[in-house]
Formats: C-alpha cells, sequence, structure tokens
C-alpha cells in the first residue's frame, strides 16, 4: 500500500509541475512581442513625442531668432535675446504679467475654496435643492463660451466692472467652480463618512471636521481643482480681450494680440512672450503634478 500511495503522489506531483511550467510559458508567451511589434511600438512612441515637442520647440527656436529670419525654416541662425529685452523695455508685458497673476492667483484660491465646499456639502448633506444645484452645475458646462461673451459683457457693464480685474475673475469663476465642484463631490465620495462622524464625536462642528479632517486627505482632488483654474484664468483670451482695453490693462492672453495687426506681425516678440507666460504655468504643473492622476480619477469608483 505504501508503495502504491508513493507511486501516486510522485505522479501528481509531476502532473502539477508540469502544468505550473506550461503555465509559465504561456504566460510569457503571452507577456513577450515579436521583435517586429516591440520596433513598431517604439516607432510610435518616438514619433508621438516628436509631434508633441516640436511646436513648443520651434517657438523656443523662434524667440531667439533676428526678425529678419523669424519666419524662415532655419532652426538656429544668428541667435540673440532682442526679442526678450525688448518685449521687457518696449512694451507692457510686465503690467500684463502682473495683471494675470492677480486675475489668476484670486480665481485659483477662490474657486478651489468654492468647488471645495460645494463638493463637499453635495456630498455630504441633504438638503433641498441639492439636486437642481448640481443639474444647474452641469447644465453651465454646456454653453459655448461664445453665446456667453454678450450676456456677460452687459452684465458686467450693469455693475461697472468692465476694465477691471474683478471682472475677469467673476467670469473666470462661473468657468471653473461647476465642473470643479462636480469634480470634488467625487472626490469626497470616496473618503468614508466614519472620518465625519468621528471629528462630530470629538466635538467639532461640519466646517471643523471638513477643515481639519477631510481637506488634508483631499490634496490630490485640490491639487486638479487648483490647477484647472489657473489654467483657465492663465490662458483665456475671448473673454480678456472682450472685457478689458487698454495696454496697461490687459492680461497676458489679451496683450499678445498687440504684435499682430491688420498689416505686420511682430513673431519674435510674440514667441518670445509665448515663452515666458508658459513658465509659470510649467512651475504650477511641476508641484501639483504628483497629485494630479489621483485627483483625476478620484470618483470614477467608490469603496
Amino acid at each position: 500500500m505504501s508503495t502504491a500511495t508513493t507511486a501516486r503522489t510522485a505522479t501528481t506531483g509531476e502532473a502539477t509541475s508540469g502544468k505550473g511550467a506550461a503555465g509559465k510559458a504561456t504566460a510569457r508567451a503571452r507577456g513577450s512581442r515579436s521583435p517586429l511589434a516591440s520596433v513598431g511600438l517604439h516607432a510610435t512612441l518616438v514619433v508621438a513625442s516628436v509631434i508633441a515637442v516640436f511646436p513648443v520647440l520651434w517657438i523656443v527656436l523662434t524667440s531667439l531668432k533676428p526678425a529678419k529670419h523669424a519666419v524662415t525654416t532655419d532652426f538656429v541662425k544668428e541667435p540673440t535675446l532682442s526679442n526678450y529685452t525688448n518685449l521687457l523695455e518696449q512694451s507692457h508685458f510686465l503690467s500684463w504679467f502682473a495683471n494675470s497673476v492677480l486675475v489668476a492667483g484670486v480665481t485659483t484660491v477662490l474657486g478651489v475654496f468654492i468647488a471645495a465646499t460645494t463638493g463637499y456639502a453635495v456630498s455630504r448633506f441633504k438638503f433641498p435643492g441639492m439636486k437642481p444645484l448640481m443639474w444647474t452645475l452641469l447644465i453651465t458646462q454646456m454653453f459655448p463660451m461664445a453665446i456667453l461673451i454678450v450676456p456677460l459683457y452687459n452684465l458686467m457693464g450693469d455693475l461697472g466692472l468692465l476694465n477691471q480685474p474683478l471682472g475677469l475673475i467673476i467670469t473666470y469663476l462661473t468657468i471653473a467652480v461647476p465642473f470643479c465642484a462636480w469634480m470634488m463631490k467625487g472626490f469626497f465620495d470616496t473618503i468614508p463618512v466614519e472620518i465625519d462622524e468621528s471629528g462630530r464625536v470629538d466635538g467639532l462642528n461640519p466646517f471643523g471636521t471638513f477643515w481639519r479632517l477631510i481637506l488634508p486627505l483631499a490634496k490630490p482632488g485640490l491639487a486638479v481643482t487648483g490647477f484647472y483654474a489657473f489654467i483657465t484664468a492663465w490662458g483665456e483670451v475671448a473673454y480678456a480681450s472682450a472685457f478689458m482695453v487698454g495696454e496697461e490693462n490687459l492680461t497676458l492672453a489679451g496683450g499678445l494680440q498687440t504684435f499682430v495687426t491688420q498689416y505686420t506681425s511682430n513673431w519674435g516678440a510674440m514667441s518670445a512672450a509665448s515663452v515666458l507666460i508658459a513658465i509659470p504655468a510649467a512651475i504650477f504643473f511641476v508641484f501639483a503634478q504628483r497629485h494630479l492622476v489621483a485627483g483625476m480619477t478620484a470618483g470614477a469608483t467608490k469603496g
């Protein structure tokens, strides 16, 4: 009996090891790519990278060309920094930059605060008008920007906010807050309600619970909200051009248009300004990037 049992055990072990080896071989076969597929994949990635980087590189190179070579196809010819010096010395670029920093900074701070508090309230509390509020936030995103310029222009004119930074800030908040509030609601939905309950047990009021317990856990969502609000205000052109007049009152997006007239185009100054405009957005992205992926996927699944 012992000999037969030993034989059966050995046979079973060999069969199991055979299945395991076959499974590993199959897994390796599925995970491996042929040389041709690998070359095609890497070639596609290289082409996509070149397409993505080339426009930015071309603008940087154009900003370093003298005016006589600005529209040529030469990559680098007689490089100079005159476009940057002329931009800073002979235009209102610094005033445009200060105006944009003011508008974008206030829009970002207020947008994050309003979107976070709205998203938290809708996520945690039931109150009359909650569903109409959420539908209103959603419907406002369906209107094209072009059809809103005239009514907003008339409204800002009635309020005396034309050619004022406050008018642009309010306008950009109406664009950024509805989308950000929906996004923050989805993020707050993923945070356990038990954390709120523990805060109330410890004597915190609803705002204290939100500020001291929930908000620190919402950094990814806040990063995405802040980035979206900042980019909305920093690079917007239509409202900035319609609501602001006078070169000293323009933002960066509106100021760029002054380099293009009916008869001439100052491509060197425009490309230099574009490079300088992109630097703050890139810096903001560097500081927020580690939270962006988690914040963008927040609310996709609920635990």
